[in-house]
């Protein structure tokens, strides 16, 4: 909000020798972040007098009109100007820039001979003093200004002011007014404070208001005042002072009527309305839209209502937006004599989703959304409607209405040492109390607790914590210190957190690169990877407000949204890829779509009922990792030819992952979608399925733009139980014995499982198992093949001996036998 000073100094005692840089910081100290500092004596520099149109001679034989002025300037003669504006006649009080001026922009004034004639001088406009953006004519000055002919026009046009923009935040609304910027700064500055509000006495309601009126909707609107001024001049002019601090502000003066709404707006922070009494048809009524209702606003825009956007209302249709702008229907036009002004106070949330909904932004309702003083209403219309009559010429009607349902502000017992214990700084219960009474609350002390009321225009005090903010803010912040607390001894990571880190860091290690992606999707993603139409990833929970309206669906699963990272990425140019990413997805349980969706209380703790019903509709979020690859998984160059990613690298990643979080994976052969059904591998753990790993089909890489033989892997982290406490392992200062076993197998039998069952029969001696070759063929049968397995014997407390080794290797051999039929080979 721009705020002058000279507005600032009315209400608040500020000293006049106070600079504008100790004003700026007295605001940066109540909490109030001052954007611009402007001073508007620097804009004109030299002589700028106001002067008096003497004589005016029209040149009529230019192509454009141009008129040869003398203009008295308090000098002993008139000085000789051109001027090509028309909006000015003999008599009038102008603003004259003399040679040796500059005005903004670096435009210097000089004598200078132009159309035949002498210009010493210029007659200026209020766009080339910087003080506005009107350029229809020069400045004409009302008569009656206080101003002698050659004197200093800058007090004149307000060039003698400074001009602070203030950035309000949106739980401080009651600043976006002088009176509560004004409040602040007194404060701040420890200087008395005169309340605008306290200047006009409000009438009390009559039995008839000066217009019928009835409230439907006493909560979107807990208070309404009316009140009227008929006979009003429909030329008069708003006064010079009036406009130079609407200029100010940054809006641009319109007319007396809607002048004073915008000035009282400025001021109090208490916007108002002002209707055409005679346009109106009916009653005024406040109420809820109807459907299908539309309403033509004052910027020109037909906009269709939402039933629940309020409105005000009269027998010919929808007059006004409630709290975001009028209706032209009833505006105040030239010709309006009989004017009706309208204050009322409107509930925050119902403005804000007005304005959202109709991307209608409004100085009124910027205010109304943030919460505005409802003690105002009556006190903004009856200062309205008593400047209308002073400066327009009307007659007040007597009749006043004023429908009042507020609901008294509810008491807040706070402790009295929470600012200290928050602050770190020691204020007693007295400094405590007074520095919330400077804020306007009503305190009692009772004993270490204060029974506080907040201020009708501070409806963001509602808890304990708002109130020790007031505290430490009122009596300082430059006092805090810089010294931290002390931090509680943590646990460090849970078991949870470290494994999740080991996870990424293995995966990094391995080459891959770490993806976080948005957890949306579109439905079309299930049928481009082929899942049946039972298949549980389909049911899935759609977003009621999504970012993207073609991916309103969370995620089942982290492979839709990181192929998309990686086609992105291939079409940025990159065609050696891995990516991996570990994340939430998100699983409807079964029926939940059936449940109302609970409400939380939040006056208190919600209890396990309550905790329960929230747990039955929200969706499981199990932690899974993924990971995708294309290209060349290890580049080629001078060392020689390069390798392409195929499925074992996919099985491998999810072998990585298994050793990160500490145990082991059992892998075969699957069909899964969406995989190549014949280069899927299914990831077991303790029995149970949790994840797969292969390259994808070829519809899929079709169906999604991707490289053919594109591989991925995903599995259910939270599935994997957690490590316990890893103990070192022995290290044997004995040496290794070195032993071959060939097995005959079913050409069908997974080699992972005839190597897990010879693990298990060599014992304990095992120290590796390594699969170096595989062999099918006339000598061991069709439909068998041969597997040659090297097993590493080694005992940690002495040499083995050749028989031990070849007991261990039996032994292993009959083990396989029983679970996966192996025989040992002899030829």
């Amino acid at each position: 909000m721009r705020v002058s000073l000279s507005w600032l100094r009315e209400y608040a005692a500020v000293p006049a020798e106070a600079t504008p840089l100790e004003i700026d910081t007295a605001l940066v100290g109540a909490g109030l972040e001052t954007e611009s500092v402007e001073d508007l004596r620097e804009r004109v520099s030299g002589p700028l007098v106001v002067g008096r149109v003497v004589s005016v001679e029209e040149l009529t034989e230019f192509k454009k009109p141009i008129r040869h002025c003398h203009v008295e300037v308090g000098e002993a003669e008139p000085r000789s100007i051109i001027c090509g504006a028309r909006n000015f006649a003999e008599g009038d009080l102008v603003v004259v820039a003399l040679p040796g001026a500059v005005l903004p922009g670096g435009f210097a004034i000089a004598s200078r001979k132009t159309y035949g004639r002498l210009s010493d001088g210029m007659i200026c406009s209020a766009r080339e003093l910087g003080v506005s953006d009107e350029h229809d004519g020069i400045i004409v000055l009302p008569s009656d200004v206080e101003a002698a002919v050659g004197a200093d026009a800058r007090p004149v046009v307000g060039l003698d002011d400074v001009v602070f923009e203030v950035n309000v935040t949106p739980d401080r609304g009651y600043c976006f007014s002088v009176r509560g910027i004004a409040r602040e700064l007194a404060q701040s500055m420890n200087v008395d404070f005169r309340d605008p509000a306290a200047l006009t006495v409000a009438a009390e309601a009559t039995g008839e208001g000066p217009y019928p009126l009835r409230v439907e909707d006493t909560e979107a609107c807990p208070r309404f005042a009316l009140r009227a001024v008929t006979g009003v001049d429909p030329k008069a002019q708003s006064p010079l002072w009036m406009q130079r601090r609407l200029t100010h502000a940054g809006m641009r003066p319109i007319s007396l009527a809607v002048d004073i709404t915008n000035y009282l707006m400025l001021e109090l922070g208490q916007p108002l309305h002002a209707f055409d009494r005679a346009a109106l048809r009916g009653t005024l009524v406040v109420r809820r839209a109807h459907p299908g209702e539309k309403l033509t606003t004052l910027d020109d825009v037909q906009r269709v209502l939402d039933p629940e956007d309020i409105v005000i209302a009269d027998d010919s249709g929808v007059t006004s937006l409630a709290g975001v702008m009028g209706g032209s229907t009833s505006e105040v036009a030239d010709d309006t004599t009989e004017v009706l002004f309208e204050a009322a106070n409107w509930e925050p949330v119902s403005i804000a989703r007005t304005s959202r909904r109709h991307r209608l932004v409004s100085e009124a309702g910027k205010r109304f959304e943030r919460g505005a003083d409802p003690e105002l209403c009556a006190v903004a219309a009856t200062r309205a409607a008593e400047l209308l009559v002073e400066y327009g010429g009307g007659v007040l009607d007597e009749h006043v209405a004023d429908v009042d349902h507020r609901r008294p502000a509810e008491a807040v017992r706070l402790d009295a040492g929470l600012a200290s214990r928050l602050a770190g700084l020691d204020y007693s219960v007295e400094e405590t109390a007074g520095a919330l009474r400077t804020v306007g609350c009503e305190v009692e002390v009772d004993g270490d607790v204060l029974v506080t009321t907040p201020p009708s225009w501070r409806p963001d005090l509602t808890d304990p914590a708002d109130y020790a903010e007031e505290v430490i803010r009122v009596r300082g912040y430059d006092m805090l210190t810089g010294e931290l607390p002390n931090a509680t001894q943590g646990r460090g990571l849970t078991r949870g957190q470290r494994r999740r880190r080991s996870v990424g860091r293995s995966l990094a290690e391995a080459g891959y690169v770490e993806t976080l992606c948005y957890p949306f999707v579109a439905p079309e993603v299930h049928d481009a990877f082929g899942l049946a139409a039972d298949d549980v990833r389909r049911r899935v929970l759609r977003i009621a407000n999504p970012i993207a309206a073609t991916e309103p669906e969370l995620r089942t699963s982290l492979l839709p949204p990181l192929l998309g990272a990686l086609k992105r990425n291939i079409g940025r140019g990159h065609r050696d890829l891995a990516l991996y990413e570990a994340g939430l997805v998100f699983l409807p349980k079964p029926g939940a779509e059936d449940l109302p969706v609970p409400e939380l209380p939040v006056d208190r703790r919600p209890d396990d009922a309550d905790l329960a019903k929230v747990a039955a509709v929200v969706p499981d979020q199990p932690r899974h990792v993924a990971v995708v690859l294309t290209g060349d998984f290890a580049p080629a160059g001078w060392w020689g030819a390069g390798r392409a990613a195929d499925w074992t690298d996919a099985v491998a990643a999810a072998d990585t992952v298994a050793r990160a979080a500490g145990v082991e994976l059992t892998v075969r052969q699957g069909e899964y979608a969406p995989w190549h059904p014949g280069r899927c591998a299914e990831l077991l753990h303790d029995g149970r399925v949790i994840g797969h790993a292969g390259e994808l089909h070829p519809e899929v890489c079709e169906a999604l733009e991707l490289p053919r033989r594109t591989c991925a892997m995903e599995l259910d982290l939270d599935a994997l139980p957690l490590p316990g406490i890893v103990r070192a392992p022995g290290v044997s200062i004995y040496p290794p014995f070195l032993i071959d076993v060939a097995v005959v197998t079913d050409a069908a039998t997974p080699a992972a499982e005839v190597s897990r069952a010879l693990s298990s029969g060599a014992g304990e001696l095992l120290e590796a198992i390594e699969l170096f070759d595989v062999y099918s063929g006339e000598q061991v049968g069709e439909g068998r093949k041969s597997l040659a397995y090297r097993l590493t014997l080694r005992a940690g407390d002495r040499t083995l001996t050749a028989e031990e080794a070849v007991a261990a290797r039996d032994a292993a051999v009959v083990v396989a036998a029983e679970r996966v039929g192996a025989t040992l080979r002899s030829v």
